[in-house]
């Protein structure tokens, strides 16, 4: 009965270290403002320069930071965390080559984390895309009588030891003059329409698919057709598996886009390492079962079923 306790115990208490989650911040030196886009999915709509993301399960994400100032690129970046319930911070800054990098900074216990800033964005880690707000500026004409410098005419009455006297000043002689000023901002917000890697974040729906989308939209079928062949005409399969890797570290896929890219490759163990890879980078990952069709052992399937169950969105 006592080892049936200590076990018992041993299994929540083991349970219980594995939901436990890491938050991530990252921030800008300069003031940069910025999105985050972690494994695939964008996480805030509006740009800030410093953004907490909290409850990562996954000990490492595909990291996309996206300026707001369209003139500064894209940057990319794998993040591993070192333990599990940490609060790991990077700074978001510019080496001596004047590109943009993104540099660890610190880790600690999320319970000695330093208190969250007033002016952090604070953002629970989705599977959802974040919908970007636009925001449109109007302005209104309109129209003032007078001089927009105060020149006018004054008339005073003014009394002196008794007598009253009217007094005309002239302040620039400019009575009457029509000034037209633009000051009016209309703000429209919560617009659907962003942007990733080139794609707009509109939602996408995939034809006869009602599960859930695990990335924003799917990478089209002529850049994939394009993609597909890079990678068949590499030589090696070490080299292929590379390629595929590298596009698909910023493209998001279909499930049958995965299932072909895997039919490229001869071995079982380099189509699992690829299956496993391209998990977190898919749309319809409620249709990532159809890719079983591309393995030839059944151990092999079992194998992908049990990282999917133990990877966490």
């Amino acid at each position: 009965m006592k080892k049936l306790i200590i076990l018992f115990s041993f299994t929540i208490f083991s349970a219980f270290s594995w939901v436990q989650s890491s938050n991530l911040i990252l921030f800008t030196e300069n003031g940069e403002r910025f999105s985050v886009v972690l494994n695939g999915i964008l996480q805030n709509s509006q740009p800030e320069t410093n953004v907490l993301i909290t409850d990562l399960i996954a000990p490492s994400y595909k990291v996309k930071i996206l300026f707001a100032n369209p003139n500064i690129p894209d940057l990319d970046k794998t993040i591993y965390f070192q333990e599990t319930y940490t609060q790991a911070t990077y700074r978001i800054i510019q080496n001596k080559k004047g590109e943009y990098t993104l540099r660890f900074f610190n880790e600690v216990p999320i319970d000695q984390a330093p208190p969250r800033l007033p002016s952090q964005q604070v953002v629970m880690y989705t599977t959802t895309p974040a919908v970007q707000t636009s925001v449109t500026h109007t302005t209104t004409q309109t129209t003032v009588v007078g001089d927009p410098y105060g020149n006018e005419n004054v008339n005073m009455n003014v009394n002196m030891g008794g007598v009253n006297m009217n007094v005309n000043v002239n302040a620039g002689g400019n009575t009457g003059t029509t000034y037209t000023e633009s000051h009016t901002v209309t703000t429209t917000t919560g617009s659907q329409t962003g942007n990733y890697g080139g794609q707009p974040t509109t939602a996408y729906v995939l034809s006869g698919y009602s599960g859930p989308y695990g990335c924003p939209y799917p990478m089209s079928q002529r850049d994939f057709a394009d993609a597909k062949r890079s990678i068949a005409d590499k030589s090696f399969s070490d080299s292929q598996l590379k390629m595929a890797k590298q596009i698909i570290d910023s493209n998001c896929l279909l499930s049958s886009q995965v299932m072909e890219l895997m039919e490229i490759f001869t071995f079982e163990d380099t189509k699992l390492e690829l299956a496993k890879y391209a998990y977190g980078y898919t749309l319809d990952y409620g249709n990532y079962y159809k890719v079983n069709d591309a393995f030839t052992f059944e151990s092999t399937i079992e194998e992908l079923d049990e990282y999917i169950r133990s990877f966490r969105r």
